[in-house]
């Protein structure tokens, strides 16, 4: 179990916000926490402590050159999601990142697109591609939601389609989209299936709130998941120590 650092960014400054009010409509975001350092800053914060695989999310336009310079704050240790397409990803690759996130682009009108898929690997390779599953429950199943997770697809998060997907990517991060950006605690039947179901890295999001729920999530988990934590840090306006985190996750 590794702990993975994030930096996001909406409207060019490092933020934290509930991921489900993001929209087009600027008065309706939610922000935990507004950052009043760029994001170099913890780029270069995250190189110090050696956090390898970080996620760089770009929230929205407007925020391409200050994730830009996180990258090249710390390059081979930060990857990049938002935007990401086929046409845009060897640029990020080229610019430091390690490797790069999408979501949105290997799904449209509400199904798994499994030519921009294979058109994205082809481009990047299998070994620098992380899928994000943002994923919602619905009558006790787990569906990857878009469109700034505001639209359910018919892909479900299962043991099969994980097993299909993992031969396309090095990688998984997965937005527990219901308890992000809340504080509450993590989903915690969400966290035993893909403990079960993965074969490849993956990275879950959401809902940690403390060193209580690291051990949880850690136990839940048999420490075959690496866990990101955002809003609830102290570095992002929280209560939990960013330092205890890290030294937490080091230790196990």
């Amino acid at each position: 179990m590794k702990f993975r650092p994030c930096i996001d960014m909406h409207d060019g400054k490092v933020k934290q916000i509930v991921g489900e009010t993001l929209s087009t409509d600027k008065q309706a975001v939610v922000e935990n926490f507004v950052s009043s350092h760029q994001s170099v800053y913890y780029a270069e914060m995250f190189k110090k402590d050696q956090l390898v695989g970080g996620h760089v999310i770009m929230l929205g336009g407007g925020n391409e050159e200050e994730a830009i310079r996180a990258l090249q704050a710390y390059p081979g240790g930060l990857q990049i999601g938002g935007g990401i397409n086929a046409g845009n990803a060897q640029h990020y690759l080229a610019q430091g990142a390690s490797h790069v996130i999408v979501t949105s682009y290997i799904f449209s009108n509400g199904q798994l697109n499994r030519d921009n898929l294979e058109t994205i690997v082809a481009e990047v390779g299998k070994d620098r591609l992380v899928i994000d599953l943002s994923c919602k429950e619905r009558d006790g199943k787990w569906y990857v939601v878009t469109n700034q997770w505001t639209q359910f697809s018919d892909f479900e998060v299962n043991e099969a389609n994980i097993r299909m997907l993992e031969q396309f990517c090095d990688e998984f991060l997965i937005h527990a989209v219901d308890v992000e950006g809340k504080q509450s605690g993590i989903q915690q039947s969400l966290v035993k299936a893909l403990a079960e179901w993965v074969t490849i890295p993956c990275t879950y999001a959401g809902g940690a709130r403390s060193l209580a729920d690291l051990e949880l999530f850690h136990s839940l988990s048999g420490g075959k998941l690496d866990i990101t934590i955002g809003s609830a840090l102290d570095i992002y306006g929280g209560a939990l120590p960013y330092e205890q985190v890290v030294a937490y996750c080091l230790a196990i």
